[in-house]
């Protein structure tokens, strides 16, 4: 440059300096008109060397500036071939220390900006770069300045990025080496030729957004966010595609602490979720309009397609994908102005077609997903637990089939979060998984897709037959023409097409798959050849979604554990012989649930329990029944709290009979007899008091019914000897009275308890419950029934005088006072109903037989456990005859019956030993410390006043004390 513009341009006052720049500019514009382009270069070196160089002063480096700002305006948009002389040198100054040089640098590069416009595009990322960190600056000046540039930068982008492409052979080879370096290529398809690559390359931008993305300072998250804005706003780039590569970080801005950022954020990120909803409908309106025309045939000509109201044809127009259609958008109602601008076919067609907005655009669902599952850590900020959460729903309202893939790891994530104590966390949580639950439970169940694949090679079989009888089509055929070369398939292959849009290539459709049928000759040669039909896989796993629901067994919220076994109903209900099988591991975990704190747990536990077992083999039944029993032998307290829900819940699931007569056979058998005891009791409480078994109760009145009730009391009536009085009321419902009144002779020989007392007067405030109504009215007819009266008078001499002992007295005596006297039974003649059964149809002398076996059973199992071995008698039955209304057994009777008697039969199979892997302690046996019996029945009791009346009973509260007085423990061995 002059030597007068050279000094003047590092004067230390600014106006001269910059009137030298005006000097410089005049200069470098004759310069440039004359070609002198080496003197052009030299000027340039001279000015970088004097800003560049931190040695110089202050103010001949801003001469440089200066003079390099006049230069690129002389030059205008011709700065392009000498920016990268200077471009390098210019950017690092945009953190030096001095605050104005970081200014002037700013300035400077404003101006070369300008008159340069899409030219500065390829070194975008070095501008953008710099432009971040000033972008934060501590000076004022410098960020307005900053500002400023960032402004042009951001038009000359949407304005140019989309298209421009340089038009200096320096700019372009600066241009490929940086990408090359990159390992970025992007070609643009054309008609045969690869065309010049645009300055600017959104994915030689991505890798910096990435690395950038996750800084802390809120000025420069202000900055980032706008320019991916900036960037989203320019349809042609297809930002979106991108979004996985600066989700992770971006998400991160919601909790940052300056309001602005995070309201920028969140704006942007409802940007991004729109744009993919609507490019999701774009492409399955184009899919179901592509299904459209396979099913209207291919022959259809464009005219055709066009005159379908509402149709869509797919045109290829330079390799764009145009669409002729009216807007889904508008038909949605969110129609968007320039959504799409009519376009001239030019091959000749002479039609119109309008470029849809998102089509082409592929959005890797996947990559997304994966990130927001990872935002579902505990760890991680509230606000981006629920904004994973609300995408997660949103894509499962509008895209659901790219969710069903991940439902495995969506539980883990989804669950745990329905007790979160953030209410906008937990709501969001709840829509998300009613929204998953109902994707899934919409899915076509194994049974179905095996009966369509297999109705799919039937068509396909009976349209391979048509086509071998029919080797040529009429004249008059409508099939559409193959093109040579074509490897379109019949209008009948449609099925291979389709697994083709699921990812399987067309040359890996025609290959066999291991285990499939060889193709025969016929089927590869000819017309009428078809290719093998592949099944798809299934996209959802039912096992890892079961295995992944069963460890939220042990999540300590209420609303996790029932959400998960709501779940596993549900799928079992879809695949009931793929998961939840006897041997799969989930069975103990099932059974273990019962002892959850939760009822509402309890309940759906035993719901798919139940579930299981009328779709399974009938061993797991009961299996999980004996399983059940061990539970409640091992663990009394879960059969206090909550025995009565459980099986009353397993009688509302199930059939009622089926579980009484299957807990009936194994207790029937049972070695553990003061067990079997206390577990008949509580069947016996639940089975008169439940409102679920009301119907089992009207069958087991009706002994008239030799298939139904007979032989339901029978086999009830065996187990139910363990507990006598338990047996007596069985009596009274079934209406056996006359029974019930020789059971009640044979009471006098048994060793009277304090827990059989406690029971005596819980049957007596049965007597006087809702339930057994009809028996206080049986009593105003004594002619009908007249062994009633002798059962409740027994009854009543069994008592000590108590509360119960006046209650049962005073119904007695209201009967009586009112004119209706007790008469007695005459043996001649027959007058209760229940006579008419005969002794053939119930075994009356083998159930009584059977009721004094099994209780000297239990007497002498008492007798052991308080350590007396001595002989065992019934006051006795061996050495005088026994009265028992009209039945006469004398001694010789009652020693055949005991040589008769079967010897004790072997443990079920699963019975000894553990329990099980749920339940590993030793059970229970027969032989107990001295005075458990009685401890169990008396301190763990309920309270007679208090049975009948509750759906659900509790066995053994203490009771309150005879005469109203407070009942002391006595030891149950002794006699009363």
């Amino acid at each position: 440059m002059d030597v007068a513009i050279s000094r003047q341009l590092v004067d230390k006052i600014y106006e001269k300096r910059k009137a030298a720049a005006l000097d410089l500019e005049k200069q470098v514009r004759e310069c440039h008109l004359t070609g002198g382009r080496e003197r052009i270069n030299s000027i340039i070196d001279q000015l970088v060397d004097m800003f560049s160089n931190n040695l110089n002063a202050l103010h001949v480096r801003n001469g440089g500036l200066i003079g390099l700002a006049g230069t690129a305006i002389a030059l205008g948009v011709d700065v392009a071939p000498y920016m990268e002389k200077f471009i390098e040198h210019l950017l690092a100054c945009f953190v030096d220390p001095e605050s104005k040089i970081r200014y002037f640098s700013a300035e400077c590069l404003y101006n070369i900006a300008k008159v340069s416009k899409g030219e500065v595009l390829v070194y975008f990322n070095d501008i953008f770069d710099a432009l971040s960190k000033l972008a934060a600056d501590s000076e004022l000046s410098v960020k307005n300045g900053a500002e400023l540039l960032d402004r042009l930068l951001k038009d000359i982008v949407a304005e140019s990025a989309a298209y421009y492409i340089p038009l200096y052979p320096e700019t372009e080879r600066v241009r490929n080496e940086r990408e090359e370096r990159m390992s970025v290529l992007v070609t643009i398809p054309g008609d045969g030729e690869q065309e010049p690559r645009k300055a600017f390359s959104l994915p030689h931008f991505i890798p910096l957004l990435r690395e950038r993305i996750y800084v802390l300072s809120p000025f420069t998250r202000s900055y980032l966010v706008s320019w991916i804005n900036v960037l989203d706003s320019v349809p042609e780039l297809e930002l979106v595609t991108y979004l996985p590569e600066f989700l992770e970080g971006l998400l991160k801005y919601l909790s940052d602490p300056i309001e602005e950022v995070r309201i920028a954020t969140e704006n942007l990120l409802a940007d991004f979720l729109h744009e993919i909803r609507d490019v999701t409908y774009v492409a399955h309106h184009l899919d179901e309009r592509e299904s459209l025309r396979k099913r209207q045939g291919d022959s259809l000509s464009r005219t055709d397609t066009a005159d379908l109201r509402g149709s869509m044809t797919a045109e290829s127009y330079d390799g764009t994908v145009l669409e002729v259609a009216e807007s889904p958008f508008e038909a949605n109602g969110t129609s968007d102005e320039g959504s799409g601008s009519p376009i001239r076919d030019e091959k000749g067609n002479g039609g119109m077609v309008v470029l849809v907005p998102g089509q082409g655009v592929r959005i890797n669902y996947g990559a997304i997903i994966e990130i927001f599952i990872q935002q579902l850590d505990r760890e991680q900020d509230e606000i981006q637990q629920s904004t994973a959460l609300r995408w997660l729903a949103e894509f499962l309202t509008w895209a659901h089939e790219v969710m069903i893939p991940f439902t495995p790891r969506l539980i883990p994530c989804i669950l745990p979060n329905l007790a979160h104590h953030v209410q906008m966390i937990q709501s969001v949580a709840i829509k998300t998984n009613k929204l998953l639950f109902d994707v899934i439970k919409s899915l076509p169940s194994p049974a179905d897709q095996v009966q369509k694949a297999a109705s799919i090679v039937t068509t396909t079989t009976t349209t391979s037959t048509r086509a071998e009888k029919i080797r040529t089509p009429p004249p008059t055929s409508r099939l559409p023409p193959v093109p040579a070369g074509s490897t379109s398939a019949p209008p009948s292959t449609s099925i291979s097409n389709n697994t083709t849009r699921s990812g399987i290539s067309p040359d890996s459709a025609t290959q066999p798959t291991p285990g499939t049928r060889p193709s025969s000759p016929a089927d590869s040669t000819g017309t009428g050849g078809q290719p093998p039909i592949q099944e798809e896989a299934d996209p959802f796993d039912y096992q890892l979604t079961v295995n992944e629901l069963t460890i939220q067994f042990l999540s300590e919220w209420e609303e996790t554990r029932v959400t998960t076994l709501q779940w596993l109903i549900m799928l079992h209900q879809k695949a009931p012989r793929k998961i939840l099988s006897m041997d799969d591991g989930t069975f103990p975990v099932l059974l273990k649930t019962l002892n959850d704190s939760s009822e509402e747990v309890i309940k759906n536990d035993l719901r798919l329990i139940a579930q299981i077992s009328s779709l399974s083999e009938e061993g797991y039944f009961k299996a999980f029944m004996h399983n059940l029993l061990e539970l409640f032998s091992t663990d009394r307290k879960l059969l206090e709290t909550r025995g009565s829900l459980i099986i009353r819940q397993l009688c509302l699931n199930m059939s009622t009979e089926k579980i009484y007569r299957t807990f009936a056979e194994i207790i029937e058998k049972e070695e553990d007899l003061e067990f079997a005891s206390v577990i008949v009791q509580k069947l016996n409480l639940i089975l008169i008091t439940s409102l679920e078994l009301a119907d089992f109760r009207r069958r087991l009145k009706n002994l008239e019914n030799r298939q139904d009730g007979q032989a339901l009391f029978t086999t009830l009536y065996k187990s139910w000897c363990h507990n006598a009085v338990s047996l007596v009321s069985l009596c009274l419902l079934a209406q056996a009275y006359e029974h019930a009144s020789n059971l009640l002779y044979i009471f006098a020989d048994l060793e009277v308890t304090v827990p059989m007392l406690v029971q005596i007067d819980g049957l007596v405030q049965l007597i006087e419950s809702p339930v057994f109504t009809y028996i206080r009215l049986q009593l105003l007819e004594p002619d009908k029934y007249p062994y009633l009266y002798k059962c409740l008078y027994g009854i009543l001499m069994l008592l000590p005088q108590s509360s119960a002992f006046n209650s049962l007295r005073n119904r007695l005596n209201a009967v009586n006072s009112a004119g209706f006297l007790h008469i007695a039974p005459k043996p001649a003649v027959v007058t209760s109903s229940r006579s008419r059964i005969s002794r053939d149809d119930i075994k009356w002398q083998e159930l009584l037989a059977h009721f004094r076996s099994v209780q000297v059973r239990h007497e002498k199992a008492r007798r052991q456990a308080m350590g007396d071995g001595g002989s065992l008698h019934m006051s006795g039955y061996s050495d005088r005859d026994l009265d028992l209304g009209g039945l006469q057994m004398n001694q010789k009777e009652v020693s055949s019956e005991r040589s008769n008697q079967r010897p004790p039969l072997p443990a079920p199979v699963g019975r000894t030993g553990a329990l099980s892997p749920l339940n590993p302690k030793a059970r229970i046996t027969s032989g107990l410390n001295t005075g458990t019996a009685t401890g169990q029945a008396v301190n763990g009791g309920t309270s007679a006043s208090n049975v009948g009346f509750t759906s659900a009973p509790v066995v053994g509260a203490p009771q309150r004390g005879m005469a109203g007085s407070r009942r002391p423990t006595v030891d149950s061995g002794k006699k009363v």
